[in-house]
């Protein structure tokens, strides 16, 4: 069963989210406040926790980037706010998704069971996609069982795709998943440029791909479905 700590001021809205996750099948824990939330988080085995950002003693953002020196627990945050700028800031803690307000609790759980299924990814032995097989542990990449050589930031790039396979992924996503997590800052040219080299080392015919395509003007996706071996 995976445990859930659900943090929320919002009485209504707790006990809300926490009957229908209940239903669900997950366990849940319930917290109102960043000290509460954080008494759970060291003494109950969570797996996932669901932050609401604005809290009576702090901030969701603050409570994330502690955990974050400690543990990989998965993190969605609850916010009020729909501006870019909250957004990013959320994935430069160490978020790996949020839900905007007010939200269904049906897009809640779709979020939940996405973000559970991408972790689960992470403990196979190899993903595979058409005739391409990542492997996770080992951090490497084979085409037709033959190994392409890809460069420590190929990889990286290759693996957020990949575990977000046929669904959109932002520039700013990447800049902040890839990029600034190892405090380096760079601009959207250098996005597509690596775009671009891992399209010639993975593809057929890049300028026809298959994998990697392009969203205009919203940023990238892997087009072909990823399987668990």
């Amino acid at each position: 069963m995976t445990n859930i700590l659900l943090v929320e001021d919002d009485e209504s809205l707790n006990r809300g989210i926490s009957f229908r996750l209940t239903k669900e099948g997950f366990k849940i824990f319930t917290a109102e406040t960043v000290n509460k939330a954080r008494e759970l988080f060291y003494n109950e085995n969570i797996d996932l926790i669901i932050m609401d950002v604005g809290l009576p003693d702090g901030s969701g953002f603050e409570l994330c980037n502690e955990i974050r020196k400690n543990s990989d627990v998965l993190v969605l945050f609850l916010t009020a706010c729909n501006q870019e700028i909250d957004i990013v800031r959320g994935y430069d803690v160490g978020g790996d998704d949020y839900v905007t307000k007010p939200f269904s609790l049906m897009v809640l759980i779709s979020k939940i069971n996405a973000i559970l299924r991408r972790s689960n990814k992470e403990i196979h032995e190899t993903i595979v996609s058409r005739d391409i097989v990542f492997y996770p542990q080992e951090m490497k990449v084979t085409k037709n069982e033959e190994e392409i050589c890809l460069s420590k930031t190929e990889l990286k790039l290759m693996k957020y795709l990949i575990d977000n396979a046929q669904q959109i992924v932002t520039k700013e996503q990447l800049l902040s998943q890839i990029w600034d997590s190892d405090g380096i800052f760079i601009d959207q040219n250098t996005i597509a440029v690596n775009i671009r080299r891992l399209r010639e080392k993975i593809e057929d015919d890049p300028s026809e791909a298959k994998y990697i395509k392009n969203v205009r003007g919203l940023g990238y996706i892997w087009a072909e479905r990823c399987m668990n071996r």
